[in-house]
């Protein structure tokens, strides 16, 4: 049995389908159920409620050998930090009480890095407090998502998208229908033992300048890269109604992402299939054509 976490988000509802395929047998822990697929709701075990509450995870991981975890946002929380270790503390405590023996996590690339990138550090911190479990544990290590580009499909229709990163330099990409390939992986094959990072990016070494010619040419219209100030990304957030802490959170993750907060992985990075130019022909542009239409 395959416990499954945030099974409607982009990764979780991917990596559900394919472990499906696979005939692997499936629980879900999910808020609102109503938002499963009809056909993956016939197929898995179904138990209602959040995975940072012990007796939802008292009833989902009996019998479990092995658990995918990912925290989900929530922007009103009073912390990145006490919002991942909320969820990973109880979810470390389950996993030791009910025997589970491989715990796949989603987090981060950029271990070890020495000062404080706010969500980022929170997924560090999660990391370390589920290793407590005692558990065979990966700690899937992602780069930017290309995923994020879809909420600024108004702004690509403009002419341009906005990051806070220096333009000519690389920047580390990863589709999430790799991080649920990977996942997927390592949840059907349990050989694997101890505990550790593995980074996981695409396999493009592009600059967002590289990524506009690439989002040019596959839009069939311009796109430029316009850099942003971590301190403009601040005033954009604040005037979206984000309070201090999530400001410090989104900004500090932001500017260890400047200043290479994933670079030292590329040496030891899985390279996964999806390069950028196939994931903006085969999702982006979609996605902004039917915006447009």
């Amino acid at each position: 049995m395959i416990v499954v976490t945030t099974p409607t988000g982009q990764i979780g509802s991917r990596l559900v389908r394919q472990l499906l395929h696979q005939d692997e047998e499936v629980r879900v822990i999910v808020r609102d159920a109503s938002r499963l697929d009809d056909t993956v709701r016939q197929r898995v075990e179904i138990i209602d409620g959040s995975h940072d509450d012990p007796a939802v995870l008292d009833k989902a991981l009996p019998g479990a050998e092995a658990l995918f975890w990912l925290v989900p946002p929530n922007p009103q929380a009073p912390s990145a930090e006490e919002h991942y270790l909320g969820f990973a503390r109880a979810g470390a405590a389950a996993v030791a009480r009910h025997g589970v023996g491989h715990v796949v996590g989603i987090s981060s690339a950029g271990h070890g890095w020495p000062t404080p990138a706010g969500v980022l550090s929170a997924a560090f911190a999660m990391d370390a407090e589920l290793r407590k479990s005692g558990a065979a544990y990966r700690a899937l290590s992602m780069p930017f998502y290309m995923e994020n580009l879809l909420g600024q499909l108004d702004a690509i229709r403009g002419g341009a998208f906005y990051l806070t990163c220096a333009g000519d330099l690389p920047l580390a990409l990863i589709a999430t229908r790799d991080i649920a390939g990977t996942a997927a992986n390592l949840l059907t094959d349990l050989s694997w033992t101890g505990q550790e990072n593995l980074p996981v990016f695409g396999p493009d070494r592009l600059t967002p300048e590289g990524m506009a010619e690439v989002i040019s040419q596959e839009l069939g219209r311009p796109v430029a890269y316009r850099r942003m100030s971590v301190d403009d990304y601040a005033s954009l957030l604040r005037s979206r109604g984000a309070g201090d802490q999530a400001v410090k959170d989104v900004t500090e993750a932001f500017a260890a992402q400047d200043h290479g907060i994933y670079d030292a992985d590329w040496a030891t990075a899985t390279p996964t299939s999806t390069d950028f130019r196939t994931w903006c022909r085969e999702v982006l542009k979609p996605a902004a054509d039917a915006r447009t239409s």
